[in-house]
């Protein structure tokens, strides 16, 4: 397999992995990331913890998603992240309701 090759596949795999997040983000609450991933979930409980000075994070995430085009599963039961690294969780707007026929809302 050539450089060109290797590229061409890992870019065939990162669009299938954005069009795969745009078909289910909106099943989830909130966004996280850390340094090392991206996640989907719908319940993430973030716990300061202290060791010897240090400060680092705990984050608990259930039923997640994850974006990793290297994973042969993404969805995941339980996700335990252990970072000293920062933290961001955003938390979703969830769309009205969306009718057939691509009309959101009531009355068109």
């Amino acid at each position: 397999m050539s450089a060109e090759d290797l590229e061409n596949y890992e870019t065939e795999m990162e669009l299938q992995l954005y069009r795969e997040y745009k078909d289910i983000a909106a099943q989830f609450s909130y966004v996280v990331e850390t340094e090392r991933r991206f996640y989907l979930t719908n319940d993430v409980q973030l716990t300061p913890r202290n060791a010897d000075g240090e400060v680092y994070f705990e984050l608990t995430l259930r039923d997640a998603w994850v974006w990793d085009m290297y994973r042969p599963a993404r969805f995941v039961k339980t996700v335990r992240v252990l970072t000293f690294k920062d933290v961001n969780i955003e938390e979703l707007d969830k769309p009205d309701l969306e009718l057939p026929g691509g009309k959101s809302g009531f009355g068109g």
